[in-house]
């Protein structure tokens, strides 16, 4: 191939993979659907690896039941329109993850870091112009300038933590700007599953979720430490709208309750606001239970009656068609067939048989750490499917890489 066409086309990926990554922490789910979709018909490819394609088609599943299913329901064009869009994400972002991947790159995991880099530079900046502009001195306040959350930040920061397992190249110096570049914005997402993602990938790329006695001593030590930390934030017992370190020490405290609370008082706004996200999975096991509709769900296009309304952003709403909780929304989308499927998209992660490639060890401990904060994260911020989410982009990448792996050694 020419050395310049070469450089180009590599080159062009790297761009396209920055911009696709980027676009999504806009907000503006239009506007990453519509560059994805362009991108995707951009760099289509010729050849997919078999494992990849069995992955992929397990959301392409989970979409075609949600579709037959709405034909049984009247649902509203407008909201089956949308769910069309959200329930493709992770069928889009896995492909375009994948086709964007380059053979003739020369480090695929600095494409990672510098997409990352990118978006933490543009993150601090919004940090700082709320904080110095806007006054944000508070923890709602600070994310609503900055952004809520980013998971793939952690991945790059990471990856950077790890940069001699990954071979990245970098100098000392220009390692050590970029790790308090990507920690500083990943700290003031201030979100506590970001927390929780980096003790998982650390714990898996050490190789600790890999069963053995000394995995076992360290994982059951790290949650004998996680539970002590919670239990010393319970009994030091941090105020609602608490100032400073409060604020968040509070939103730890009800780690539990906003997740796994089964009974909730709608009219008392303190427990309601508290246990939001409980309220939602309640609300959308009562609807499909009484409707019978458990098995296959309700289809593109339907929605939970909260059965009052309430403020979501600035959108006062009664009916919603998205939740919080991943499994939930495909519950209710395509029922416990559905949910079955995608829980089996999340431990074939786990899968990990023993190989002596280095390059492939490291990959597949990233998977499991992926698989085990998917658990996690689908419980409170819909995983694959959340609009902002990119971590497809970065599984089809990896997927892709893994295959590039297996064919040189074949």
């Amino acid at each position: 191939m020419n050395t310049k066409l070469l450089f180009n086309q590599t080159g062009l990926y790297q761009i396209l993979f920055s911009i696709c990554v980027i676009i999504p922490f806009f907000n503006n789910y239009e506007l990453s659907f519509i560059t994805w979709g362009m991108a995707i018909l951009l760099t289509l490819k010729k050849n997919y690896s078999l494992e990849f394609i069995k992955y992929w088609l397990i959301f392409v599943v989970i979409f075609f039941i949600a579709i037959v299913t709405s034909v049984f329901f009247d649902h509203q064009t407008y909201f089956f329109i949308r769910d069309i869009t959200y329930i493709l994400k992770p069928i889009c972002g896995l492909l375009l993850g994948y086709q964007l991947f380059n053979k003739y790159f020369e480090n695929p995991y600095r494409i990672l870091v510098y997409a990352g880099l990118s978006i933490a530079v543009y993150h601090l900046l919004l940090v700082f112009i709320g904080i110095v502009f806007y006054g944000a001195r508070t923890v709602a306040v600070i994310r609503e300038h900055g952004g809520y959350f980013n998971d793939f930040e952690v991945y790059t920061f990471i990856i950077l933590v790890f940069h001699k397992q990954f071979s990245l190249g970098f100098s000392k110096q220009k390692t050590r700007y970029f790790i308090v570049i990507m920690a500083l914005s990943s700290f003031f997402y201030l979100a506590r599953t970001n927390f929780i993602q980096m003790v998982v990938l650390s714990l898996a790329l050490k190789g600790f979720f890999i069963l053995n006695k000394k995995s076992i001593i360290i994982v059951l030590g790290t949650l004998f430490l996680a539970l002590s930390g919670y239990a010393a934030v319970y009994y030091y017992n941090p105020v609602r709208n608490g100032k400073g370190l409060d604020e968040f020490l509070y939103k730890i405290k009800m780690i539990p309750a906003e997740a796994f609370s089964t009974k909730i008082n709608r009219h008392d706004w303190k427990d309601f606001n508290d246990n939001y996200r409980s309220y939602e999975n309640i609300r959308t096991l009562e609807q499909l239970s009484r409707q019978e509709n458990l098995w296959f769900g309700q289809g593109l296009g339907s929605k939970v009656n909260l059965k009052q309304k309430i403020y979501l952003g600035d959108m006062q709403l009664q009916y919603i068609s998205i939740l919080h909780n991943g499994y939930m929304t495909v519950l209710l989308k395509a029922g416990l067939a559905g949910l079955f499927i995608y829980l089996i998209s999340i431990f074939l992660l786990f899968k990990n048989s023993f190989v002596e490639n280095k390059k492939l060890q490291l990959l597949n401990r990233l998977f499991i750490g992926t698989g085990v904060f998917l658990i996690i994260s689908n419980w409170v911020f819909m995983g694959f499917y959340n609009p902002v989410d990119t971590k497809t982009l970065l599984i089809g990448f990896l997927f892709a890489y893994k295959n590039q792996i297996l064919k040189a050694n074949a």
